[in-house]
């Protein structure tokens, strides 16, 4: 079943990177008393991931603070050591929360899991938005093309934080 505006995130420890390797972050820490803005992406250096999605969220990452967001992560169906890398590879993505979620037991939970195996990719995440207060979906946004970013960037979420 896939999550909805109004249900509650599904609590979860993704493993992050961090200076001293990998560390963990549950989604309790990143929402609890804040407002979350996560998106997900087929994965880390895919072409429309690593060249138009994560950037737009760096590159607004200021105006998404201003407009009422705490947090800002990406969640990604790959192992921790690749979100590190594409983490220190990404230019401005210093300030967002990579999050890997290796096994998609993330992804799986909310409804955005992807059978991508016919193109050799095993599954993936959908790419999805979402805007989330106090642990309560309040936007969702899933792309109907996994290689398009129309309702799923930046600019989309800023105009539902803006309200």
């Amino acid at each position: 079943m896939t999550i909805t505006v109004g249900d509650k995130l599904p609590a979860h420890t993704f493993a992050t990177p961090t200076n001293d390797g990998p560390g963990e972050v549950s989604t309790a820490a990143l929402t609890d008393g804040k407002t979350l803005v996560m998106f997900g992406v087929p994965g880390a250096f895919t072409p429309t991931c690593n060249a138009n999605h994560l950037p737009g969220y760096a590159e607004h990452f200021d105006t998404l603070k201003e407009v009422g967001a705490d947090e800002i992560a990406v969640v990604a169906v790959n192992d921790v050591f690749v979100m590190g890398a594409w983490q220190d590879a990404a230019s401005g993505a210093d300030r967002i929360h990579f999050l890997a979620d290796g096994s998609a037991d993330f992804t799986s939970k909310i409804g955005m899991d992807l059978d991508l195996t016919a193109h050799g990719l095993g599954k993936r995440s959908k790419r999805f938005s979402m805007i989330v207060r106090d642990g309560e979906v309040v936007a969702l946004n899933e792309e109907e093309n996994p290689g398009e970013v129309d309702v799923t960037g930046a600019a989309t979420i800023i105009e539902q934080l803006r309200g």
